[in-house]
């Protein structure tokens, strides 16, 4: 049996145990309609209005009742960090004048891995590693449906 959801909870507006959970990379986070398969095996179909960016620690509603939590997976990505704030601002600007989806961080910046641009940066005088952590870079001013818009 699949059960249709409708209705995306924001992380943090819904409260009590999951009755399963869905773990999806960045991109698997960002749907209309997809189907889904829990860590319990039950079938989920997210069927919702508009594409939206689900984000780590959002509740899909159950139609009876209960909520299926959206884990982040963790993915290969490049955390970069600097020798200090005026240095990460300038790497910053470098990553975003590629046009690189990045998260920001008050000490570092996370980008998915690339080893030219990991040259570039370390050129730059970044300290770059590779690390495996979940994903949700900032939507930008003309990618609002990567925001929570629902």
């Amino acid at each position: 049996m699949t059960h249709t959801i409708t209705d995306v909870l924001l992380a943090g507006a819904w409260t009590g145990d999951a009755a399963d959970t869905v773990t999806l990379d960045y991109d698997g986070r960002h749907r209309r309609r997809i189907l889904l398969t829990g860590a319990s095996g039950a079938a989920y179909l997210l069927d919702v209005a508009e594409a939206t960016h689900l984000k780590d620690g959002d509740g899909l509603a159950l139609p009876g009742g209960g909520v299926v939590r959206v884990n982040a997976l963790p993915e290969p990505l490049l955390e970069i960090r600097a020798h200090g704030p005026a240095d990460l601002l300038r790497l910053a600007w470098h990553i975003g004048n590629r046009h690189l989806a990045a998260q920001v961080f008050p000490d570092r910046i996370l980008i998915r891995r690339d080893h030219v641009i990991a040259h570039m940066l370390r050129r730059q005088g970044a300290h770059v590693a590779e690390v495996m952590a979940p994903f949700d870079p900032e939507g930008g001013a003309y990618h609002e449906g990567r925001d929570h818009a629902h």
